[in-house]
C-alpha cells in the first residue's frame, strides 16, 4: 500500500510538532496544572491552542493559560496515560447547570 501524502490524508498517520501552544491550566497545590479534557468518545486528551484568541473564544476570557511547546505538553501528560493531543478544538460542551430537586404536588403514598 502506498503511503499517503499529508495533503491527501485529513488525519496524517505521523504526528508532527504543532509549535508553541496556549495550554489551558487550572490552579493546583503546587502552582498550575494543565487542564485535561475528554474527547466525544470519552478518552482523555490534552488541549492546546495556536492563539490566545482561539483559546478565549472556546473556553472564555477567564481561562488561565501558559505557553508550552507541543513536545513538552506531550511529555507532561504522558505519565498520566494521556497520549492524545487536540489542537484548536472548536466544539466544547458547556458546564452543566446545577440540578434543582423538583417537588411533587401529589401527597406521598403511605403503605399500611
Amino acid at each position: 500500500m502506498a503511503a499517503l501524502r499529508y495533503a491527501e490524508d485529513p488525519e496524517p498517520s505521523d504526528p508532527f510538532p504543532a509549535g508553541p501552544l496556549y495550554v489551558p491550566v487550572r490552579s493546583g497545590p503546587s502552582g498550575c496544572a494543565a487542564r485535561l479534557f475528554r474527547t466525544p468518545l470519552g478518552g482523555r486528551t490534552a488541549v492546546g491552542f495556536t492563539s490566545e484568541r482561539r483559546l478565549r473564544a472556546t473556553l472564555g476570557a477567564g481561562q488561565a493559560w501558559i505557553r508550552l511547546a507541543e513536545p513538552a505538553l506531550r511529555e507532561l501528560t504522558a505519565p498520566l496515560g494521556v497520549t492524545t493531543l487536540t489542537v484548536d478544538p472548536q466544539f466544547t460542551a458547556s458546564v452543566p447547570a446545577p440540578v434543582t430537586p423538583v417537588l411533587s404536588e401529589t401527597p406521598a403514598l403511605r403503605i399500611a
